[in-house]
């Protein structure tokens, strides 16, 4: 969709400012606008029977009468689909602390804008919101509600399925790898996404079943790649309900070997909640499949208390850092911070580092400066069935975006 066709709703109480938005998205090539002096103006706008949906707001926070943390909120009550861009003359801190809040009333924030609203800091966050389409693989349903009985026809029918996400070299381009994530393709749903059964297998002992289909899966499409590029990866998370069972890294390592796949290219993702009143089991059971030469990534890195802690317990050879943190990076100086340091520390400890959720060209240039090693996300691309991966890896050329030009992604 293009900028011509996106409708925007500019939220601001000061005259001079608000024009001077209004001109901004003008010269941008908006021509669907409308403005309001505070969230309560804009609520009445949106709300009106007639009204067309909004597609972006772009809202100051201090305003008298509603200001735009309660717009926020309603809008979060409300449940709309509109996305959102805050703008403010307040503090930095403050500014990423409300982001968090807007976040956590389930509002789509593209991002946060210190006054003065230029072109340069507006246009990078619209793209947000249009950056759609990327994926060529089928959209995938929402969230639907599974009963047990559902879940277990879907596993005996083999219904179940990896979909594959790049891992990209920042320095080259090159693809080095990608992490498998669990896809249910259903009969009549289409392609269901991890949040409608995950849970419910973990909790009704299935879990176990899941795992397996997706190595043994995972471990055949990659024994494939790994033939005509000796170094690649593939990644599977492992659930803590697994951890706990004595005798996983043995199957596991059975199941990769029964691909005539080395151990050396998989990896078992861990996150940071594999702490439990098992934690012994869970240790030997990680500490056996790094023997037998898989490798070990701490998921989302940053987002628990026990981070630096679990880094001394677990023999991890790579380090992913969580997304919260690469989203919020070019505008938020201590999320910034964090990832230096986490950088720092995976080179230190000579384990590899990801950026995970990395969704922009800006994120990607700022990961790349500050020494990111590999990188994944929307703005590379998102999950793929493996068929569609295997097409996309054959023509997409990555080098594009390692700003280098002519090289071609090898490995099929």
């Amino acid at each position: 969709m293009g900028i011509a066709e996106l409708k925007f709703l500019v939220v601001e109480d000061h005259e001079f400012q608000r024009g001077m938005v209004l001109k901004t998205l003008a010269a941008l090539g908006a021509t669907q606008m409308c403005w309001a002096t505070d969230g309560l103006g804009a609520l009445q706008l949106i709300q009106a029977p007639e009204a067309a949906t909004t597609d972006i707001i772009i809202s100051d926070l201090d305003m008298p009468g509603m200001d735009g943390m309660e717009l926020m909120r309603h809008l979060g009550a409300a449940r709309t689909t509109v996305s959102v861009i805050l703008a403010s003359a307040l503090d930095g801190a403050l500014l990423a602390s409300v982001e968090t809040m807007a976040k956590a009333y389930g509002i789509t924030i593209l991002g946060v804008i210190e006054k003065p609203v230029t072109a340069a800091k507006l246009a990078p966050l619209i793209n947000r919101h249009r950056s759609t389409g990327r994926d060529p693989s089928p959209p995938e349903s929402t969230a639907t509600a599974f009963t047990f009985a559902e879940l277990v026809e879907g596993l005996n029918r083999d219904q179940f399925e990896p979909f594959f996400q790049p891992k990209l070299e920042m320095a080259t381009g090159r693809i080095k790898g990608a992490e498998a994530l669990a896809r249910w393709r259903h009969p009549q749903k289409g392609i269901v996404e991890p949040l409608a059964f995950i849970e419910i297998m973990e909790n009704n002992g299935l879990i176990d079943t899941l795992t397996w289909q997706m190595v043994q899966k995972s471990a055949a499409f990659c024994q494939r790649w790994a033939a005509s590029a000796a170094e690649v990866t593939i990644a599977v998370n492992l659930s803590v309900k697994s951890l706990t069972d004595v005798l996983l890294a043995e199957r596991l390592t059975e199941l990769v070997r029964g691909e005539n796949l080395d151990p050396c290219h998989m990896i078992f993702e861990v996150t940071e909640s594999a702490t439990t009143d098992d934690f012994g089991v869970v240790l030997e059971n990680l500490s056996r499949l790094r023997m037998k030469g898989f490798g070990l990534s701490l998921d989302d890195y940053g987002t628990g208390y026990s981070s630096m802690q679990q880094l001394t317990l677990i023999p991890f050879t790579e380090l992913k850092i969580d997304q919260s943190f690469i989203n919020n990076a070019a505008r938020q100086q201590s999320a910034r911070i964090i990832i230096e340091s986490s950088l720092e520390m995976a080179k230190r400890l000579t384990i590899s580092s990801v950026a995970e959720g990395v969704e922009t060209q800006q994120d990607w240039d700022l990961l790349r400066q500050l020494g990111s090693q590999l990188a994944q996300g929307y703005f590379i691309a998102r999950p793929m069935a493996a068929e569609t991966f295997t097409q996309w890896a054959r023509r997409h050329p990555c080098a594009r975006l390692a700003g280098r030009e002519g090289r071609s992604v090898s490995g099929f």
